[in-house]
């Protein structure tokens, strides 16, 4: 497998397998940011080129990483023993620059980002945060590796991790979703739902959490295939979000909901000198 730095204007890494074809494009200045995944010959994700090309507007597609919050917190601050720290929704690794490298069995490649004077502002920890990403056949898998790097003696570190992946669709109003249970929590109102009833309206806009039970599978007739995710615990909580007329849907792994580094439910803590790993892997068929 081969991984080619970006060439001319474009800052879009490529690694390719040049058995199958199938590759990944990353722009690790821009947050880590996987901004496409071609698999058996056609792209997975959705991406806004254009809104990119703005650095003052939030990213619109691709594989943005949600640490180390997912969602938001009362207020945008972070109560710790140490002190208040004001944290955005979603956290900051989705904007600061990583690093970039080949993983050592070449199979995939290696992002990592590190806490530095534009982290500790809001998170006031020593850690790094790595992802590898895996192509498979038909499939991708992802393993994130969080670690505390203070010293011993010093608090755990607390943190959620997710994924926010834009997956392409051909026509939402035809898109199925399988294997989300009956209940959910609508985002927009943060009350008890029925995911069927959110299913009914994912070409009117939705924003919901579900806890895994299993495989989901997004099923786009329009676009003739099926992406499954598989979640895996810790991150085992899936969020569901379209964003009408735009043709993709969200299918996002969670470790955490809303708000869990306040409430603490589902809060992972990283005591001093450890690591925690976690992941999921998202597949691809033909209908």
């Amino acid at each position: 497998m081969t991984l080619t730095p970006p060439t001319g204007a474009s800052p879009q890494w490529r690694f390719t397998d040049p058995a199958s074809g199938d590759s990944l494009t990353v722009v690790p200045e821009r947050g880590g940011l996987v901004t496409g995944w071609c698999c058996g010959g056609s792209e997975i994700l959705y991406f806004d080129a254009e809104r990119f090309a703005d650095p003052a507007k939030s990213v619109r597609g691709g594989i943005p990483v949600l640490f180390p919050i997912c969602g938001n917190l009362p207020g945008d601050v972070l109560a710790l023993p140490q002190g208040t720290f004001p944290l955005p929704q979603h956290g900051f690794a989705r904007d600061l620059p990583w690093s970039i490298a080949p993983l050592a069995g070449g199979d995939g490649v290696l992002l990592r980002l590190e806490d530095g004077p534009e982290s500790r502002p809001h998170f006031p920890f020593a850690f790094a945060l790595e992802l590898e990403l895996r192509l498979q056949a038909s499939a991708l898998v992802i393993t994130a590796r969080i670690s505390h790097r203070g010293e011993a003696g010093t608090d755990p570190l607390p943190f959620s991790l997710g994924l926010h992946p834009y997956v392409a669709v051909a026509d939402l109003a035809q898109v199925r979703l399988e294997g989300l249970p009956g209940d959910c929590v609508d985002h927009l109102t943060m009350a008890p739902a029925a995911t069927a009833d959110q299913l009914s309206r994912l070409e009117k806009g939705v924003d919901f959490l579900c806890t895994s039970e299993g495989p989901v599978r997004l099923v786009d007739p329009a676009g003739g295939r099926v992406v499954t995710l598989h979640p895996s615990a810790p991150m085992d909580l899936v969020v569901v979000w379209s964003d009408p007329p735009r043709p993709m849907l969200c299918l996002e792994p969670w470790s955490g909901p809303r708000g869990a580094l306040s409430t603490g439910e589902r809060r992972l803590l990283v005591p001093a000198g450890e690591s925690l790993e976690l992941g999921c892997r998202y597949s691809v068929e033909k209908l």
